[in-house]
């Protein structure tokens, strides 16, 4: 099985110890895009607007040709603490286009927590994600 990892950045420093775990089950993982240059979208915004909206579009396209390859994805959709609040099982709007992209193309998509409250929690489960709960063990 080849998975893709997908998440916020404040997540990557999470992905390490998922990612061995998954390879301990003989699943071939593969990482975000950016991990390891976690500063790339910030330098792209330093180039400008411009740049910043071609790094995004390449972005995008980068993780639908990668999710065209895989077998599933796994969100790692955890708690955000932003401005003194936490967002509970947070997925970021470049997370729910890709997941979307898995979708689309009939990917398995698994959430590592339960689908987050909010604007899109209709159009997540619309999805139908498989709801691991951090249990990595229910990936087939």
């Amino acid at each position: 099985m080849k998975i893709l990892i997908i998440c916020s950045k404040k997540f990557y420093s999470k992905i390490e110890e998922v990612k061995k775990n998954l390879e301990k089950k003989n699943i071939e993982v593969f990482l975000p895009n950016c991990y390891d240059d976690p500063t790339a979208e910030q330098k792209a915004w330093d180039l400008g607007a411009e740049e910043h909206q071609k790094f995004k579009a390449a972005m995008y396209k980068q993780s639908e040709d990668t999710i065209s390859n895989m077998d599933a994805v796994l969100v790692l959709n955890l708690d955000k603490e932003k401005e003194g609040k936490i967002l509970k099982n947070y997925i970021g709007g470049a997370t729910f286009l890709e997941m979307y992209d898995a979708f689309r193309l009939g990917k398995k998509i698994y959430l590592y927590n339960d689908i987050p409250n909010g604007m899109l929690y209709d159009e997540i489960e619309g999805f139908s994600p498989i709801i691991i709960d951090g249990n990595l063990e229910l990936i087939k």
